[in-house]
């Protein structure tokens, strides 16, 4: 790297809050071990709340240690994967936690996927053991046949529900679609019954951060989708470097809103790692739809929710939000996607809490920048690098020479929480890392001379307009401010005389009207003219991850296949 490169003075440390320290001495602990330490330390504090059954963390432990021993007794030794094909819910906790314990390696899946991408990623890891809810027992038993799944631990979303829930369940869950009976087969073991079962004895493992921890999978929107090798020293450095950023929230005092999914790696970490590390009660929400948010946070007055976009504006959106009282949130963590800057005004008006946003990758397990918390937080920004975390910004072109301040260019990151490569993929992991530990994000971004870190666009989201580099983002953005709207995404379409043009696809609010000709003369006012759409369809929804990240892949992929070039 050049000596006048601006990333080499790491301007960003100078807006580091009082007490979040540049570099983390670190706790040579695995996260199995953080849950035994917090399981003494608040033997009797909640640590789950799953529709207000709770379990304490001493309950947490013997429950880890009595499922840590079944899966022994199924013959997981270390390095043997074990899926986990699960919402939220007090068995997915409790799996992760049990798997890492004895040494197997946690492959977390996506309960939506299709047979198709399950059967990929079960094979792909050679998971030997599955745990998944009974709505999916019989399909995941026909599914068995063709992986090297030996057993199925099938669980239920009634399993842990307080009186009188657990008492009308029965009655209606079927009928709701709740709950399924599960066709006889060879084995398939009911959860509540292996953990009466077993003993709380699992054998001593010895782990270190060098250990696999996790094959987590990328969303596989652009094609197969990849296993990412975590490390055990990658789980366990990210929750300590996400715990240094904010150094006002107390071990043992807070409660988590757990409604990021924690099949997916940001909630994984910043939701249900974080809080057992912290020794936060953790609500579990399988299902996070602006009704079940909105009543979790009336009745069990979270103080720090980790959300995404669609979230946030979910629930100010909810026609029962004004009559809410919100103000146990303390503080936000928004990633996944750009929050825009009338959602951030309006929330924390709403609730008094302070919404950082940040960003990061599955590669990064995941988090790599964030806003200050009570630092100068600048809209529009995904913030500073976290502690231990370097960044530059090189040429999109050569990928190697570093551009000067302010120029966008492709965002380059390294640091303890990136990964250790793909799984069965050599050439995708030479592709993306560098021999001295750089990874390749794939993310256009620039920086500002006070370190703050701004995220252009996706390199392969990219529009070459007439020759002029358009970013979708920013003409998003644009959108979002509009009074009307509630979702907007820009993507390139082909063009006879510019090569791409932009068209726009728009959800408005409830209740809202507008037409593509009002639209277009808030762009000709607010955007430059090789930026205006050609187009702006209206939709009811747009196509999203379970995580409520916008497909903006799968909205060009539809454009390309209408005008036949898909």
């Amino acid at each position: 790297m050049e000596k006048q490169a601006p990333y080499l003075d790491k301007p960003w440390l100078n807006h580091y809050e009082q007490g979040t320290p540049a570099t983390v001495t670190y706790e040579e602990k695995c996260i199995p071990e953080f849950m035994e330490r917090t399981a003494e330390r608040f033997p009797d504090r909640p640590a789950l709340v799953f529709q207000g059954y709770r379990i304490t963390f001493r309950q947490f432990k013997d429950m880890v240690d009595r499922f840590a021993a079944c899966l022994t007794d199924f013959g997981v030794k270390k390095g043997d994967s074990v899926a986990i094909l699960l919402p939220n819910t007090i068995p997915c906790v409790i799996s992760y936690f049990a798997v890492l314990k004895i040494g197997g390696i946690v492959v977390m899946n996506n309960p939506l996927y299709s047979d198709r991408e399950l059967d990929h990623q079960f094979n792909d890891s050679e998971s030997k053991v599955l745990i998944t809810l009974d709505l999916l027992g019989d399909r995941m038993i026909d599914l068995r046949e063709k992986t090297k799944i030996r057993q199925i631990v099938v669980t239920s979303l009634g399993d842990y529900l307080p009186f009188p829930k657990n008492w009308l369940f029965p009655l209606v869950a079927k009928r709701k679609k709740l709950a399924a009976d599960v066709k006889p087969a060879e084995n398939v073991h009911h959860w509540k019954d292996i953990l009466a079962e077993y003993d709380p004895a699992p054998p001593a493992v010895d782990l270190s951060f060098d250990d696999t921890a996790m094959y987590q999978y990328t969303g596989g929107t652009t094609g197969v989708s990849k296993g990412v090798i975590l490390s055990h020293g990658n789980l366990s450095r990210q929750v300590q470097q996400v715990m240094a950023w904010f150094p006002d929230f107390q071990s043992g005092g807070e409660t988590m809103l757990g409604a990021l999914p924690f099949f997916h790696v940001f909630g994984m970490s910043t939701s249900m790692n974080l809080a057992v590390y912290a020794g936060w009660t953790n609500l579990l929400i399988p299902k996070p739809q602006p009704d079940p948010l909105l009543d979790a946070i009336k009745k069990f007055k979270p103080t720090f929710a980790p959300l995404v976009p669609t979230m946030y504006i979910g629930i100010l959106n909810h026609p029962d939000v004004e009559k809410a009282d919100l103000t146990s949130i303390k503080g936000c963590f928004s990633g996944s996607a750009p929050l825009p800057v009338e959602v951030i005004r309006d929330f924390e008006k709403k609730t008094g809490a302070v919404i950082v946003e940040g960003y990061g990758l599955t590669e990064t397990t995941p988090v790599t920048h964030i806003n200050p918390f009570k630092g100068r937080r600048k809209v529009g920004s995904i913030g500073i690098p976290i502690p231990d975390t370097e960044c530059r910004i090189v040429d999109i072109e050569d990928g190697v020479t570093d551009m000067l301040l302010g120029e966008a260019g492709e965002l380059l990151i390294r640091g303890p929480q990136v990964m250790k490569g793909y799984l069965n993929m050599p050439e995708e992991t030479a592709g993306v890392l560098t021999g001295d530990g750089w990874l390749h994000t794939g993310d256009i971004a620039k920086m500002d001379e006070e370190g703050y870190f701004y995220i252009v666009d996706r390199k392969k989201d990219l529009i070459i307009s007439g020759g002029f580099n358009v970013y979708p983002r920013d003409i998003d953005e644009v959108f979002y401010q509009h009074p009307k709207v509630q979702e907007a995404c820009s993507v390139g379409v082909p063009h006879e005389k510019r090569g791409e043009a932009v068209k726009t696809f728009v959800v408005l609010k409830e209740g809202e009207t507008s037409d593509q000709a009002e639209l277009m003369g808030y762009c000709r006012d607010n955007l430059a003219k090789y930026k205006w759409p050609v187009e702006i369809e209206f939709r009811d929804e747009l196509p999203k991850t379970n995580v409520g990240k916008i497909l903006r892949k799968d909205l060009k992929a539809e454009e390309l296949a209408k005008r036949g070039r898909g």
